[in-house]
């Protein structure tokens, strides 16, 4: 993860993300911990996904009692049991009512925000099959960034990204470094997760968004598979 948050001083900033998940720590556990399972919900495709998960999630990290990973900056991943759910938290300690944050963008932080709704879709759907995705690039406005997006059942909201599902039964999450209330265009991106498609289908779901994603940003890319993403995004 690349952290491209406009920090005000060179503390970083702290945060705290969670998410409650209808499954029980014990499942929870190998996607946080284990390359093949994290590997169907972590970031998106591109060349040099897998060593970036075994250096973030088994060699960097130490693994505390199957409930939490802590990394040396002092961040970590905690699982607490919650009856026949559980809540996973990202978080990076410090003063969170520090009004020196209130606007800051980071990048690690929405990382995380987006990445934990991508852990839930897949333990609570169970999808089957290889996950492949499309990774959308380029500068619009929230209101841009909702109408290119297009309907779905929605499953998150919060001031600088949403996800749904989409009408294929696809999860769609798109962020950008600007409010999404607010009237400007910022750096924004779309991850769509598939499930078990063969190449023609995944081929055809790429057209799609990508009919939908270019007349939306003057700069849009669409990537998927090996192809590099557009510098200086995240």
């Amino acid at each position: 993860m690349s952290e491209s948050g406009h920090q005000p001083s060179g503390d970083p900033k702290p945060f705290h993300v969670e998410t409650r998940i209808a499954a029980p720590p014990a499942d929870v556990w190998p996607a946080l911990t284990e390359p093949e399972h994290v590997r169907r919900w972590f970031g998106w495709d591109y060349d040099g996904i897998e060593p970036e998960i075994r250096l973030i999630f088994v060699d960097e990290p130490k693994h505390e009692d199957g409930r939490r990973v802590v990394w040396s900056d002092g961040s970590y991943l905690e699982i607490e049991a919650d009856g026949p759910h559980c809540v996973v938290r990202a978080v990076l300690p410090g003063d969170l009512t520090d009004a020196r944050w209130d606007d800051v963008y980071d990048g690690i932080e929405e990382g995380w925000r987006a990445f934990l709704v991508q852990l839930r879709h897949l333990l609570e759907t169970r999808p089957e099959g290889r996950r492949r995705t499309l990774f959308l690039t380029g500068t619009v406005t929230g209101r841009e960034l909702r109408a290119a997006v297009g309907d779905g059942a929605p499953v998150h909201e919060a001031d600088r990204q949403f996800a749904l599902v989409d009408p294929h039964g696809h999860l769609v999450v798109a962020a950008s470094q600007a409010r999404l209330a607010e009237d400007r265009a910022a750096t924004a991106s779309v991850t769509v997760s598939t499930y078990g498609l063969d190449d023609d289908a995944f081929a055809a779901v790429r057209e799609r968004w990508a009919s939908r994603w270019r007349p939306a940003a003057p700069d849009a890319a669409v990537t998927s598979g090996s192809e590099p993403v557009p510098p200086g995004l995240f």
